[in-house]
């Protein structure tokens, strides 16, 4: 337990989530009368433009205490200030370092495409970066060599005066030990689903009129897993797609095929003969005993013999989700993972390191988990890095969640081509994406004003349902600024 005592609360989130990366799996708490408790306090407030903190690591027996002067009063630069305070008090008390500084965001890409966008050269943004976060040299020259490939890929189209559609699926054929997104068991929802694509329907039809005449240019249909859904159901919902929606400025079209044992030949064609260009067939690992740990009800062969049969039926962009820091996995695991990805060789692959958030059931039971060991090292991240560039895939898109194991980051690696334009837009926020099913957000962009808006639809699949046309006048009220 971290106790957080804090004069002015104005930067609170950015402590706790700095806090966080040092002190990984510890919970908050500000009452007073559960000192005794803490494992460390932290104290800070401001004097005469002074930020003054001591932290107070009781396991350890060691406390710090520093200061830094306030010469700024931009909000931006005062956070930086107080976060690199922090940074190093805390690097001092634990011995270590993280590799991505102060950054605790989710898109650190997002700092060096921004200044690069407005001029400045690689030399001053890797300095600015460096100085103004502490990361370290590797991690700022992966940022670098993204931001420059995602601004080369974006340039060759007009983003700027087009959309992108997400449509949800939050059904999976089981819930995965460490999962937190928004899903329900197919088998629940299977007589009903007529319902379900009934709303969703509704809510697409609606997006189809009301952003006419702006040019979509990328479809991504995710979950969950959308071919959780029947083939016959699959084929429902892309087919209101394709006739709903205008497809003739469409770059991409992808499908999360996800779980192997959710996969059938049947639901792969009806991908194929509706033009989806891209598809993920993801095994986390090609560890069996991990798998069946997690909770993935599909074996190492399925994968493959998946894999395969989509190849067989045409499909030339084929991607594969990864997750380093799976349970009891070591180096020698990911190794053997990574060679047997090298001889099914993919077109892209997406390496997650494992991020165990609160609704997870590792980390709501994780009495029940407490001998799983959670290992990520910077190795295991080059080693995934350097079997995606022996293959021929470069580093495309990149982002960070919160806890996640070791403090990385995820990293999506493609062939020259096969890129998923759909990722960079929403990571990097150069677009409007609108979204339509249960759990869905929306992410409404206002250019002229460098702002960003989203519009949220409620997670509960009955309560999408019945108030579908709820969800439809939350998206009205929001798109029709974009006309004002």
């Amino acid at each position: 337990m971290i106790g957080l005592r804090l004069e002015d609360p104005s930067f609170e989130q950015d402590i706790r989530e700095l806090l966080m990366a040092f002190f990984p799996g510890e919970l908050f708490d500000h009452e007073e009368d559960k000192e005794m408790e803490y494992r460390l306090l932290f104290y800070g407030k401001t004097k005469d433009n002074t930020f003054i903190c001591t932290i107070e690591d009781r396991l350890q027996g060691k406390s710090k205490t520093s200061s830094v002067l306030l010469t700024n009063k931009n909000r931006l630069e005062t956070k930086n200030q107080i976060k690199r305070l922090i940074y190093g008090m805390a690097k001092e008390l634990t011995g270590n370092s993280l590799p991505w500084g102060t950054l605790t965001g989710i898109r650190p890409t997002k700092i060096a495409m921004t200044k690069l966008i407005n001029g400045e050269s690689l030399k001053e943004v890797k300095r600015d970066i460096k100085e103004t976060y502490l990361t370290s040299d590797q991690k700022v020259d992966l940022s670098l060599e993204i931001a420059g490939r995602e601004l080369d890929l974006i340039s060759k189209f007009d983003y700027k005066k087009g959309y992108s559609l997400y449509v949800g699926i939050p059904f999976c054929p089981t819930t995965c030990l460490y999962c937190s997104f928004t899903s329900y068991p197919i088998r629940r929802w299977e007589s009903r689903m007529s319902e379900y694509l009934d709303a969703l329907e509704k809510e697409l039809s609606y997006v189809s009129r009301r952003m006419e005449g702006t040019p979509l240019h990328t479809v991504y249909i995710g979950g969950g897993t959308p071919t959780s859904l029947s083939a016959m159901h699959l084929e429902r919902l892309i087919t209101h797609i394709r006739e709903t929606f205008d497809f003739s400025e469409v770059l991409e079209f992808t499908v999360e095929a996800g779980r192997p044992d959710s996969i059938t030949e049947e639901k792969l064609r009806v991908l194929k003969d509706y033009g989806v260009t891209r598809i993920s067939i993801n095994p986390q690992t090609m560890k069996q005993e991990t798998l069946n740990i997690i909770g993935r009800h599909h074996t190492v062969d399925m994968v493959k013999e998946q894999f395969y049969r989509a190849r067989d039926m045409g499909f030339d962009n084929i991607n594969m989700d990864l997750i380093i820091g799976l349970p009891d996995e070591e180096l020698s695991d990911i190794k053997r993972t990574m060679e047997e990805i090298k001889r099914l060789n993919p077109d892209g692959i997406t390496v997650h390191s494992l991020a165990i958030k609160r609704a997870a059931r590792l980390r709501m039971f994780r009495e029940q988990y407490e001998d799983i060991k959670i290992t990520n090292t910077q190795e295991m991240i080059d080693l995934t890095a350097s079997y995606a560039r022996e293959m021929g895939q470069e580093p495309y898109y990149l982002y960070r969640q919160k806890n996640m194991a070791g403090n990385f980051e995820n990293v999506g690696y493609s062939r020259p081509s096969k890129a998923c334009i759909y990722n960079i837009l929403i990571m990097e926020e150069k677009q409007t994406i609108v979204a339509c099913g249960a759990g869905t957000s929306s992410k409404i962009l206002f250019p002229k004003e460098n702002r960003l808006e989203r519009v949220e639809n409620v997670k509960d699949v009955e309560q999408y349902m019945s108030r579908i046309d709820e969800m439809i006048e939350r998206k009205e009220k929001m798109l029709a600024k974009l006309e004002m």
